[in-house]
């Protein structure tokens, strides 16, 4: 392996929706990618950024006992299948589910943390703030989580943050706080040797338009923490370092994925 760290992602949960869902006053539909970082540190080992959305999703009748009832189509995961659960991702990359280390998670929201109980032996990266909110959440932001994609979890070791953090004390992988679609967000920035710092940024921003333009989406948790957060990314595009959105087609599409390593 080359360098400290290098980084692959994958598309663990497309979804087919309406934009106005991901950015207030917009029209027509879109299909995003749920990015999953898949990454190889040389001295920590597997980590990922984010697990996508469960497998059970993948089947209508299975989806309706682990989201409830009319959310597989209410979210536009019709085009969800198996092959896109990250348990099946990584085994196609030729890795075990036990080589992951860490798992790093932008929030908890269910195509974000759906494949958290794939990892029972791996330290889940979250914000305090976060994991509360999870478990027990306000009642207008509760339809993006799913109780099921971690009611198995309460005997994990999870290395809960309060702020920014340098995960490994040596630069390669730095968690950013940024509050806004959910008390907990956080991003990541990557510096990786060769390729430089990038950013990876989940849903602290949905679109690349809606964050060009400072428009929130109507699910957001607190619209002032948002655009606090949208800033923190603008002062990372400022200072150099792009900044990558999970469901952004055209940022996915210009990541490495599929086996094809950044370093």
């Amino acid at each position: 392996m080359a360098g400290r760290l290098r980084v692959t992602t994958v598309d663990a949960g497309p979804f087919s929706m309406p934009k106005s869902g991901l950015m207030y006053g917009s029209a027509g539909m879109v299909t995003v990618p749920s990015t999953v970082a898949v990454m190889e540190h040389a001295t920590h080992g597997l980590v990922l950024f984010d697990t996508g959305i469960n497998h059970r999703v993948a089947d209508p009748e299975a989806a309706e006992a682990h989201w409830g009832p009319g959310l597989r189509a209410a979210y536009g995961a019709e085009g969800f299948t198996r092959a896109h659960a990250v348990d099946a991702q990584l085994e196609r990359l030729g890795y075990r589910l036990g080589d992951v280390r860490y798992v790093v998670y932008s929030h908890l929201h269910l195509d974000h943390a759906g494949g958290m109980t794939y990892f029972p032996h791996a330290v889940h990266v979250v914000q305090h703030e976060e994991l509360r909110h999870a478990w027990w959440p306000d009642r207008w932001t509760a339809r993006g989580y799913a109780f099921n994609d971690y009611a198995g979890s309460r005997d994990y070791e999870f290395l809960e943050l309060r702020g920014d953090t340098d995960l490994f004390q040596d630069g390669t992988l730095t968690v950013l706080h940024t509050a806004g679609h959910t008390p907990g967000h956080q991003g990541v920035v990557l510096d990786l040797e060769n390729y430089g710092r990038i950013g990876l940024m989940g849903d602290a921003a949905h679109l690349q338009e809606g964050l060009d333009r400072n428009v929130p989406m109507p699910s957001d948790w607190n619209i002032e923490e948002k655009m606090l957060s949208h800033g923190r990314l603008r002062a990372l595009s400022r200072a150099g370092i792009p900044v990558f959105l999970s469901h952004d087609p055209g940022h996915f599409a210009s990541l490495p994925h599929d086996g094809e390593f950044w370093d």
